[in-house]
């Protein structure tokens, strides 16, 4: 098992990619803290790992509150005994629109991609060093390689998501803490409609997806799954040599 006898929280794991890699990490032998707002989603997740023969915890929390931030991820080192994988994988879409901009939806969109990541880093690093070392994931975006027409706040904060990325990868190397970004493309998970259809642009869902399918060299959506595996693989001794890394997982999106 690529994961035997760590210990791993996972942010957003109630669905979509966070569910995906909260059972795959568990089924390669992690013990697995199941992270997220939706109480029965994280529940339902950590019950399904458990009747596969796995290891996992639920834990709520509303982590654009700093406190519950914190204190989730102390809760997860508790449960878990320590801790050896953080994924920071919460996000927002964010607005649409520039002009006319509410910013209470801008410090939403900030405080869910950034502010949070930060946050449970911060909390989770003193648990990992007394460990001899870890793996931090940071859930970014193809947006955060190349500029989106789309969601330019989005863009703005996963750009941001990206750049402390590699910059606590050079801060927490002496600690042998690996940290790394993953750069998802369109992936077929709940978050996708927001983005093709959020009501400040009044968008046409189905064109936007055909429009964007058709812009994906292997024209295709991706699935959850291939994400998840993703993350495996970097938060795996595999991956023993590679920090600092934003890796697209997005069909060659970002290859034109």
């Amino acid at each position: 098992m690529r994961l035997a006898g760590k210990l791993a929280a996972i942010t957003a794991a109630a669905s979509g990619m966070g569910a995906a890699a909260a059972r795959l990490f568990a089924g390669q032998g992690a013990q697995v803290a199941v992270i997220d707002l939706n109480k029965a989603g994280a529940d339902a997740v950590a019950g399904e790992i458990a009747e596969a023969g796995g290891q996992a915890v639920a834990i709520q929390a509303d982590l654009s509150d700093v406190d519950a931030a914190r204190g989730a991820i102390q809760q997860a080192i508790d449960a878990l005994g320590g801790l050896d994988i953080l994924w920071n994988h919460a996000g927002h879409p964010g607005p649409a629109r520039v002009e006319g901009i509410d910013l209470a939806d801008y410090d939403i969109a900030m405080d869910l991609n950034i502010k949070q990541a930060l946050v449970c880093t911060g909390e989770a690093v003193p648990a990992m060093r007394a460990r001899g070392g870890g793996c931090i994931l940071f859930t970014s975006s193809v947006a955060g390689l190349v500029g989106s027409q789309f969601s330019p706040v989005y863009s703005a904060a996963k750009f941001g998501v990206t750049g402390l990325a590699k910059a606590l990868a050079l801060r927490f190397a002496p600690d042998n803490i690996r940290v790394n970004a993953i750069c998802p493309g369109p992936i077929d998970t709940p978050m996708l409609q927001i983005f093709m259809g959020r009501p400040d642009e009044q968008a046409d869902v189905e064109a936007n997806l055909a429009n964007m399918r058709a812009f994906i060299p292997l024209g295709r959506t991706g699935k959850p799954e291939e994400v998840a595996a993703a993350a495996l693989f970097l938060a795996s001794d595999e991956a023993s040599y590679i920090t600092g890394v934003a890796l697209a997982v997005d069909g060659g999106y970002t290859a034109k």
